[in-house]
């Protein structure tokens, strides 16, 4: 019985580090992300952030959730670091769209959120969280 369980967690071991090379670009992605959207955004997101509004921390927020949710998919259903990376890139353009699409809806945007407006924020952070979950949700395996 003890060999059993002992081949167990040799097998589940084994797994440990494609675990962490996927973690790893995952992450790398993310970082690419955000990377290209704070430049796409017209405000200082991470000043305003640290000067304490709250509508950029819910901005980004919600565009980082809409990102990871069909990233999370691709991580789930990838069958190689190239397929997580095109799927990833679809998820990216997605989101920036999306941004694209809120400033459609909430015209002068970014100096809403620079003006602490919740409002304009949760509608680019809804945006952004929607389009992630029908991004992941058409992602086929």
């Amino acid at each position: 019985m003890f060999e059993m369980g002992t081949v167990y967690v040799v097998r589940s071991i084994s797994g440990v580090p494609l675990f962490l090379l996927y973690l790893a670009v995952a992450t790398a992605l993310l970082t690419l992300f955000l990377l290209l959207y704070l430049k796409a955004t017209r405000h200082d997101e991470i000043g305003l952030i640290r000067a304490g509004n709250a509508s950029a921390a819910v901005s980004l927020s919600g565009a980082m959730i809409g990102f990871c949710l069909p990233l999370s998919k691709a991580l789930a259903q990838a069958a190689s670091i190239p397929d997580l990376v095109i799927w990833a890139g679809l998820a990216l353009i997605v989101q920036l769209t999306a941004y694209g699409i809120a400033n459609l809806v909430v015209p002068q945007l970014s100096e809403k959120i620079e003006q602490n407006m919740l409002s304009a924020a949760l509608i680019s952070a809804g945006l952004s969280i929607t389009c992630g979950m029908l991004s992941a949700a058409a992602m086929t395996e």
